[in-house]
C-alpha cells in the first residue's frame, strides 16, 4: 500500500471513529498532496509525499515559536498534535551518530576541505537522508565538520 493510500486509509478510519482533531489534520495533509497533484499534472510517489510532510512539519515548527512567544498555547497545542499525526507518516528517523557518521562520509566522498565546500556536501547529503534526517540539524553537523 502506497503512503498516499495509508493516509487515505486513515483519513475513513478517524472519520468513522469521528476523531474530528485527527481527521481534520489528515484532510490538511490530503490537501497539501492533491494540490501538488493537480499543479503539476502528476501522481506523487511516496518520496514525494514525504517531502510535503517535512515541509508542512517545518511550518508547524515555525508557527509553534511564535505562538509560544505570543502567549497562545491553545494554538500551539493544535499545532503541536498536527505534527504528531503527520510524523506517524514520516520514515524512522536516523539517530545522531548514524546522521554524523553519514556527514563524515560525505565529506570525504566530495573531498571537502572547508566551509566553502558546505553547499556541496549538503546537496550530497539532501539526496541520501531526505525524509530520515532533520536537515537542519545536518547543516549544523556539516558546519562543526568542516570548521575543524
Amino acid at each position: 500500500m502506497s503512503l498516499r493510500q495509508q493516509i487515505t486509509e486513515d483519513m475513513k478510519t478517524a472519520m468513522r471513529a469521528k476523531d474530528m482533531a485527527r481527521l481534520s489534520a489528515i484532510r490538511l495533509l490530503l490537501a497539501a498532496i492533491k494540490q501538488r497533484e493537480v499543479d503539476e499534472r502528476i501522481e506523487l510517489s511516496d518520496s514525494d509525499v514525504v517531502t510535503i510532510i517535512e515541509k508542512m512539519n517545518k511550518q508547524r515548527r515555525d508557527s509553534i515559536s511564535q505562538y509560544e512567544a505570543a502567549s497562545r498555547q491553545d494554538l500551539a497545542d493544535i499545532e503541536k498534535f498536527e505534527m504528531s499525526v503527520l510524523a506517524t507518516y514520516m520514515p524512522v528517523q536516523l539517530n545522531e551518530s548514524d546522521v554524523l557518521a553519514a556527514v563524515v562520509q560525505a565529506i570525504s566522498d566530495v573531498d571537502a576541505k572547508g566551509p566553502q565546500d558546505m553547499g556541496r556536501v549538503m546537496a550530497l547529503l539532501k539526496s541520501r537522508l531526505a525524509g530520515v534526517a532533520d536537515m537542519g540539524r545536518v547543516s549544523a553537523l556539516i558546519k562543526s565538520e568542516l570548521s575543524k
